[in-house]
């Protein structure tokens, strides 16, 4: 006999705690896996937090376990879900597990998304007025294409549970949200054979393993001898460190083999013999917590002020090496798809439109030769006395 499945809304009530200040507890229903329903609480914040019983169901923690434990009447909550709910059911279930994405999509929630659109049902978010809001928020035009990814994304989560019939967000446009708004720093070869000798071990080899190979600092900071093959000359990137949490690379497209030449193999070799050794293998480990160092320190503290000491500049970091890295394969020229390869982009787009530029020599030197190419006739004519009258239009 078919049996009816009632919408949940749960209850709250106040609870003492023997320490601290009263507290919401949620109270609801959940079927375990034999289809028995079970009882669960769970505690939501302080009556300083949420004053009534109002404020404590529209909290993120209530609104996130209602919209699952109604996941099979999607159609009760659709359109009058308040976007708040479907926010944090994406941050309980569906947010990314590398720790600087998840770290960058909460911030984004906590300081743009959640303080404008919680409160606003799912029916009424409207294209327009997204697009207006992202128009106000003091972003660079890059961060604000960012918030506007987010909200796309939580919005296909919220057709994934059958909560509304359409994406807003897909009409949603950013101006500018494609361009910098100050140009990558890129170093020529002499500058940066400036630079490494006034920054001293082990964030030398460091620096020079980021010239070298054009990796994310993320991605030098968690390498473990274990990823090298010195007889292949080879070295396997498959991790990355983030504010000291151990994480994926950025895309799969990250985890890939990079090649090493003889002289940086000599240059990693002499740093083996004079680095601490750790269980892990660390290449790059502080000697007193015997964990690798943060990177953002390290570029404050020595890579900016070496910069500064070379008379190269302040704005010098590590993703300088990066774009750097990328300019110096074109100087060599290297095809594109070699370059997009050895800088392990998931598109060939990325590699020619986000990092790098032209060496400002190299500039000169293309501009010269057209020029030099356009004169040559004329100066041959003038030569040979060959030259003959034009009459000049205006004239």
């Amino acid at each position: 006999m078919f049996t009816r499945t009632r919408y949940q809304y749960g209850s709250l009530e106040t609870k003492e705690r023997k320490k601290g200040k009263e507290v919401w507890e949620f109270r609801y229903y959940e079927t375990d896996g034999r289809g028995e329903r079970q009882r669960r609480a769970i505690m939501v914040g302080s009556l300083e937090e949420y004053p009534t019983e109002s404020a404590a169901r529209k909290s993120p923690a209530v609104q996130a376990i209602l919209l699952r434990l109604n996941a099979e009447q999607p159609a009760a909550a659709a359109g009058t879900a308040e976007f708040g709910a479907v926010i944090a059911r994406y941050e309980k279930e569906e947010m990314p597990e590398r720790y600087s994405t998840r770290s960058a999509y909460k911030s984004y929630i906590k300081n743009y998304i959640r303080p404008r659109w919680a409160d606003t049902p799912m029916s009424a978010v409207r294209p327009m007025a997204v697009e207006d809001w992202l128009k106000d928020l003091d972003l660079a035009p890059k961060t604000k294409s960012h918030v506007r990814s987010l909200m796309h994304t939580i919005f296909q989560c919220a057709e994934r549970w059958e909560l509304t019939a359409k994406n807003p967000i897909k009409l949603v446009r950013v101006k500018g949200g494609t361009k910098r708004l100050k140009t990558p720093r890129v170093l020529t070869p002499e500058q940066f054979e400036l630079l490494l000798p006034l920054i001293r071990e082990p964030f030398r080899t460091m620096v020079l393993v980021a010239g070298c190979l054009g990796l994310r600092v993320s991605e030098i900071v968690a390498l473990q001898w274990a990823d090298f093959d010195f007889s292949g000359l080879t070295l396997l990137v498959q991790r990355s460190i983030v504010h000291g949490r151990i994480g994926e690379v950025k895309t799969e497209y990250s985890r890939d083999s990079v090649p090493l030449d003889p002289a940086l193999v000599e240059a990693l070799v002499k740093h083996k013999k004079r680095s601490i050794s750790t269980p892990e293998g660390w290449l790059f480990a502080n000697p007193v917590t015997r964990k690798p160092y943060h990177q953002e320190e390290i570029q404050k503290r020595y890579i900016r002020k070496a910069g500064i000491a070379a008379e190269i500049g302040s704005d010098i970091g590590w993703h300088t090496f990066r774009h750097s890295y990328r300019s110096w394969l074109d100087e060599t020229g290297a095809p594109l798809t070699v370059q997009k390869e050895l800088m392990r982009h998931a598109s060939i787009q990325t590699t020619i439109n986000v990092y790098g530029k032209a060496m400002t020599d190299t500039k000169r030197q293309a501009h010269r030769r057209v020029v030099e190419l356009v004169l040559k006739s004329s100066k041959t004519e003038e030569t040979a006395g060959q030259k003959k009258p034009v009459k000049v239009i205006g004239s």
